[in-house]
C-alpha cells in the first residue's frame, strides 16, 4: 500500500493521524463477502481471523510500524477498533474489548469513526535567540530608550575610512565582560535546542515540548559528567539504581559460557534474574524518556529513514533527559544489546524469540504519554528497535554540538581588538530622546548628512603637505573609487584636477660630445700583402 510521504513536522501528531490513516485503510481496503451464521447469511462482513490476517499484514509491511508487529499487537488494536466503534459484530454491538482471534462475524458500522486531530499550537516562525549579558531584564520597558546621537568631525571621519583609502590604523585591546555560570548555561540551553530545531525542520519547538522546563543543568551534566565507557556518574548517589538491580544486570549482560563453575545455575536461574529487572523497571513512575519529551521523540520516528539524521536527532533529545533517567537508559540498552548478541544465552521465554521479548518488556518503560493513545504501543516498540540497534551511537555526546557550544563560550571570552574610529571611541553629547522628523528632512540627512564629513576629508588629503605627490594621487584614485558623488563634486572636470598637480617643465636635452665626432667607420677587408 502507498504511504504519502510525511515530512518531520507532521510526526508531531503521530498518534492521531497514523490512527485515522490505519482506519481509513482497514475500511477500504478490508476484503468484505458473504458469510453463513447459524442458517443465516450475512452481507459484505467478515470474521476475526480475518481482520487479523489482513491487519497484521499491513501493519508488517507500513514504514511506520515495520515487521516487528506481532499478531496479538494486531488483535489488541482491533480490541481498540471495537471500543471505539470502528467495526461492530454482525447484530451490531460495540464499545467493548472482548474482540478475540476467531470465526465471530464483524462489519463496518455506516458512521464515520475516525478521531478528531488535536488543536494545533498557532503558527509562528520562532528563531532561538542566543543570549547576551547585557540584554535588559525580563519585564523592562522598551518605551521612551535612551538613544546618543553621533557627533562626528573629520578627523573621525578619516579613521573610519582609512581602511578604505589605504591605510590600516592602530588597534587596541578590550576586555570582555567575565560570562557568569547563568549566562554559560543560557548558551548551552538555546545553542541545543537550535541545533534540534534545524534537524527536525520545525519552525518553533514549541510544538514538540515546552522550552521553559528544559534544564540546562541536565545537558551540561550529561555531557562532561560520564565514564571513561560514556555512562553518565550521578552526583547524588541516591538516584542511582538498587544494587541487586545493578548486579542482575550485569549478569545477564556478563551472561558466561556454561563451563564457568563459579556462575551460580539451577533450572530457570536466568529467567528470575529477568524477571527481577522487568519487574523494576515496569513499576518506574514515569518512562525513562520522561512525559514531557514524548512528543520530541516521536517526532523523530519520522525521519527513520534517513538513519543518520535520526541518530543525531536522538543524540539531542537524549541529551535533554535527566542525568538518573539517561544511565538507566544507557545500562538497560547495554544490557538488551548484549542478550540479543549472547549465543550462549539459553531462551528467557518459550514463546517469544529474545529479540521480541526484549522490545515487548522494555518498550512501555522507556516510551509512553502521559495521556494513554491506542498506539503508543507501537509507537514505543519501533522506536526501542531503533534504539537497540544503534545505542552506542545515539547515546553517546554528540561532538560537533559541544565543539560549536564550547568555541562560542570561548569566543565571548576573548579579548576583543577595537580600531579608532569605532562606536566606542565616538564623541558622545547629552542622551537625549527619539523624535520623528519629516521625510524631507530624512531625505536632507540622507544626501548631504554623510556628504559634508566626506568633503571634508576629501580635502584634508588635498592639502596634506606631507603626502608625496604619487601617495596622494593614490589616495584620491581610491577615494574616487569609493565615493564617486564627492569626488565629482570637488573636481568637475579634468581640468580642475589637473591645477592640482601642476606639469613641471621637462629640461632641454645636452648636446653630447661623441655626438660630433664621425659615426663608427665598418672595418673593410684589404688587400692580402701575402704573394
Amino acid at each position: 500500500l502507498d504511504h504519502k510521504e510525511r515530512g518531520p513536522g507532521c510526526w508531531i501528531y503521530w498518534s492521531f493521524t497514523s490512527w485515522n490513516e490505519t482506519v481509513e485503510i482497514f475500511r477500504a481496503k478490508m476484503p468484505l463477502r458473504k458469510h453463513r451464521c447459524r442458517f443465516k447469511s450475512y452481507e459484505h462482513c467478515f470474521t476475526a481471523a480475518e481482520a487479523v490476517d489482513w491487519l497484521h499484514e499491513l501493519l508488517r509491511c507500513s514504514q511506520n510500524f515495520g515487521p516487528e508487529v506481532t499478531r496479538k499487537q494486531t488483535v489488541q488494536l482491533l480490541k481498540k477498533f471495537l471500543k471505539n466503534h470502528v467495526i461492530e459484530d454482525i447484530k451490531g454491538k460495540w464499545g467493548q474489548e472482548d474482540f478475540e482471534d476467531n470465526r465471530h462475524l464483524y462489519r463496518f458500522p455506516p458512521s464515520s469513526p475516525l478521531k478528531p486531530y488535536p488543536k494545533k499550537p498557532p503558527y509562528q516562525k520562532d528563531v532561538i535567540k542566543f543570549p547576551e549579558w547585557n540584554d535588559p531584564p525580563p519585564g523592562t520597558s522598551q518605551e521612551n530608550i535612551l538613544v546618543r546621537p553621533v557627533v562626528m568631525n573629520s578627523e573621525m571621519w578619516y579613521k573610519r575610512h582609512s581602511i578604505a583609502i589605504g591605510e590600516v590604523p592602530a588597534c587596541r585591546l578590550v576586555h570582555r565582560r567575565q560570562l557568569t555560570e547563568a549566562n554559560v548555561e543560557e548558551i548551552w540551553k538555546s545553542m541545543t535546542l537550535s541545533y534540534l530545531q534545524k534537524i527536525l525542520g520545525l519552525d518553533s519547538l514549541e510544538e514538540v515540548l515546552d522550552i521553559k522546563l528544559v534544564n540546562s543543568k541536565f545537558i551540561i551534566h550529561n555531557v562532561y559528567s560520564v565514564s571513561k565507557q560514556g555512562v553518565v556518574i550521578l552526583d547524588d548517589k541516591s538516584k542511582e539504581l538498587p544494587h541487586w538491580v545493578l548486579s542482575a544486570m550485569k549478569c545477564l549482560a556478563n551472561w558466561p559460557n556454561c563451563s564457568d563453575l563459579k556462575q551460580p545455575m539451577y533450572l530457570g536461574f536466568e529467567k528470575d534474574v529477568f524477571k527481577t529487572i522487568a519487574d523494576y523497571y515496569g513499576h518506574l513512575k514515569e518512562p525513562l524518556l520522561t512525559f514531557h519529551l514524548f512528543d520530541a521523540f516521536v517526532s523523530v520516528l519520522g525521519l527513520l529513514q534517513k538513519e543518520k539524521v535520526a541518530v543525531e536527532a536522538f543524540q539531542i533529545c537524549c541529551l535533554l533527559l535527566p542525568p538518573e533517567n539517561r544511565r538507566k537508559l544507557q545500562l538497560l540498552m547495554r544490557m538488551m544489546a548484549r542478550i540479543c548478541l549472547n549465543k550462549e544465552m539459553p531462551p528467557l521465554c518459550d514463546g517469544f524469540g529474545t529479540r521480541t521479548l526484549m522490545v515487548q518488556t522494555f518498550s512501555r518503560c522507556i516510551l509512553c504519554s502521559k495521556d494513554e493513545v491506542d498506539l503508543d504501543e507501537l509507537l514505543a516498540a519501533r522506536l526501542v528497535t531503533f534504539l537497540m540497534d544503534n545505542y552506542q551511537e545515539i547515546l553517546k555526546v554528540p561532538l560537533a554540538l559541544q565543539t560549536s557550544i564550547e568555541e562560542r563560550v570561548a569566543h565571548l571570552r576573548r579579548v576583543q581588538i577595537k580600531y579608532p574610529g569605532a562606536d566606542m571611541d565616538i564623541t558622545l553629547s547629552a542622551p537625549s530622546f527619539c523624535r520623528q522628523i519629516s521625510p524631507e528632512e530624512f531625505e536632507y540627512q540622507r544626501s548631504y548628512g554623510s556628504q559634508e564629513p566626506l568633503a571634508a576629508l576629501l580635502e584634508e588629503v588635498i592639502t596634506d603637505a606631507k603626502l608625496s605627490s604619487k601617495e596622494k594621487k593614490k589616495k584620491l584614485k581610491q577615494f574616487q573609487k569609493s565615493y564617486p558623488e564627492v569626488y565629482q563634486e570637488r573636481f568637475p572636470t579634468p581640468e580642475s584636477e589637473a591645477l592640482l598637480f601642476p606639469e613641471k617643465p621637462k629640461p632641454k636635452p645636452q648636446l653630447l660630445m661623441w655626438a660630433l665626432k664621425k659615426p663608427f667607420q665598418p672595418f673593410q677587408r684589404t688587400r692580402s700583402f701575402r704573394m
